[in-house]
């Protein structure tokens, strides 16, 4: 069962396009990694983002050239 803080989070960053996405997942990762488990359930936060930030990566359609 998924945890209600990490769920509401989730949802939340679903919203937020790519700079901005990028630059939240980083920042609690590099806080992670320099502050050990200040945050309960990091790990599934940032493995969510991740997953967020991949879905977000693709590839815009070219414009076809007129010439």
């Amino acid at each position: 069962m998924p945890n209600p803080l990490t769920r509401r989070l989730l949802r939340w960053a679903q919203d937020l396009r790519f700079p901005r996405l990028a630059l939240l997942t980083i920042a609690l990762f590099v806080a992670d990694v320099l502050i050990p488990d200040f945050i309960p359930f990091i790990d599934e936060i940032l493995l969510g983002l991740a997953s967020l930030l991949l879905a977000n990566l693709r590839r815009r359609p070219r414009l076809p050239q007129g010439g």
